[in-house]
């Protein structure tokens, strides 16, 4: 099995990585004005109408995104040492938050986040199907040996058309067909994380621990991972084959993991990796209250995203805006900052679409938070009562789900 280390970021040179250094004197109460902006929104409008503050590609901004930023620090997930942002690839095949420019733009997305200094890029041969595995595959192919890349199973997918037969399906015999696509895929000989994208309510969790454990042994594997598992799940596969990581949803919008799943995985030494940690896209100004979404954009059915809620959450952009603007940042900066002061193994994956929300992400390991900082900034936010489920109720009823005894 091909080892797994730390990138080098290579060829972009950053004009400078000093977060004083490329801050441009917008760092007062007027240059961000994000939730009173929204009056003079027009309905139809992406974003935050004209005001002291700016907007790119969307997003609210009062600083200027550098040309290239540089990761420099790891994280560990478990045994497993990573870039301490990951790169979170569900949306570049384009069908979940709306078509996006070409693929070959989001594998040249994907070269230059490695050239950042990302080492961890997540995907699974759910999203697309399988689209989004082939853009991690072709962009990756040429430096395998730098980078982690992690997929899930757990999907009754057609191995041959894509096409989504049924439900959940973690049997045995189908994880072993499942990996072996996503190999293909992925160009590579190894999975370096594999996760069960969801826990299978039909199959008792030590026979997909015990599957995964006889795919490492074969070398197909590196690292296994649940996804929004049962608490007692989680223990039940750890005992069968140690877990490295848990993927659940985790932000300044969904704090749930912290009353249970946390304190397990600190527990057992399990990493945990926080996807949509933008609460896709509503933390980093992305969306508002009016937004039109494009046709068959999923956020469109989240409850989270209803107008009458999301205008009650702008309360929760408004203390990200307050506090991008006293540490001369963005919203989406510090929600990620937040969660990087969370725990030293926590490790987020937000997804990009575009090379400046990419650097914006990364960005967010320059901004410095204190422990007073994390606690004010935590006790702010747990004074606001977010409003809305996180997921679609379909969606959501897989959450949390405890696999059947074996």
């Amino acid at each position: 099995m091909a080892s797994v280390g730390t990138v080098t970021p290579t060829k972009i040179a950053p004009r400078s990585v000093n977060r004083r250094g490329f801050l441009k004197g917008a760092a007062s109460a007027a240059a961000l004005p994000l939730v009173a902006g929204l009056a003079g929104c027009a309905p139809g409008s992406n974003g935050p109408g004209p005001s002291n503050g700016a907007v790119q590609d969307g997003r609210a901004v009062a600083v200027a995104v550098p040309d290239a930023v540089t990761l420099t620090s790891t994280r560990r997930l478990g045994a497993l040492e990573v870039s301490a942002i990951g790169l979170g690839c569900q949306t570049m095949p384009g069908t979940l938050y709306g078509p996006v420019t070409s693929r070959q733009d989001m594998v040249a997305l994907v070269r230059s986040a490695v050239d950042q200094g990302v080492t961890l890029f997540d995907t699974a041969e759910a999203y697309g199907p399988f689209e989004s595995e082939e853009i991690v595959g072709e962009a990756l192919e040429p430096v395998r040996d730098q980078v982690v890349i992690a997929s899930k199973f757990g999907w009754d997918i057609d191995p041959d058309t894509g096409r989504m037969v049924g439900g959940l399906n973690s049997r045995p015999a189908h994880i072993i067909t499942a990996v072996d696509g996503m190999l293909r895929r992925l160009r590579t000989d190894h999975i370096d994380l594999l996760y069960q994208h969801r826990v299978d309510p039909q199959v008792p969790i030590e026979d997909v621990a015990g599957t995964v454990r006889d795919l490492i042994a074969e070398g197909k594997v590196g690292y296994f991972g649940l996804s929004e598992p049962g608490v007692q799940t989680i223990r039940r596969a750890h005992a069968e084959q140690p877990l490295t990581a848990i993927q659940n949803e985790y932000s300044v919008l969904w704090r749930g993991p912290e009353d249970e799943v946390l304190p397990l995985c600190e527990e057992l030494g399990i990493g945990f990796v926080p996807f949509s940690p933008l609460g896709a896209g509503f933390a980093a100004g992305t969306i508002n209250p009016f937004t039109v979404l494009s046709p068959g954009d999923f956020r469109a059915g989240v409850p989270r995203n209803s107008p009458d809620n999301m205008t009650a959450n702008m309360a929760v952009v408004q203390v990200l805006v307050d506090w991008a603007v006293r540490t001369g940042s963005t919203p989406a900066q510090v929600s990620l900052a937040w969660l990087l002061g969370r725990e030293p193994w926590i490790v987020p994956i937000p997804s990009a679409t575009r090379i400046s929300h990419l650097l914006e992400n990364l960005g967010s390991e320059e901004v410095a938070l204190s422990a007073a900082d994390l606690a004010e900034l935590s006790a702010s936010l747990a004074e606001i009562g977010v409003q809305g489920e996180r997921l679609p109720r379909p969606v959501l009823a897989l959450s949390g789900v405890e696999a059947p005894p074996r």
